[in-house]
């Protein structure tokens, strides 16, 4: 990854792609990858299910993957802040 900004998509992609095939093949994740917090939550998921990933689950990671590629998964981090900071108002 570059150093001193965000991950581009493509180093995001190549990221994704080995993260996946390691909880694949029973291995865990790496550290400071770019991924968000949801993306890597849908990877631990997979590895759960390790040997016996569905399709379903690792299609589903990939769905989520895709969020933080277009914004999704930030945009909803976003709202829920905003929903529990009114709440405490």
């Amino acid at each position: 990854m570059r150093y001193g900004g965000h991950p581009s998509d493509e180093q995001l992609r190549r990221s994704f792609d080995t993260m996946l095939e390691q909880v694949l093949s029973g291995r865990g994740l790496r550290t400071e990858t770019g991924l968000d917090l949801q993306t890597v939550q849908a990877l631990r998921a997979v590895g759960a299910a390790f040997p016996n990933a569905s399709q379903e689950l690792i299609a589903q990671a990939r769905k989520t993957f895709g969020g933080q590629l277009d914004g999704t998964n930030a945009a909803a981090r976003r709202a829920e802040m905003d929903r529990l900071l009114a709440e405490d108002e």
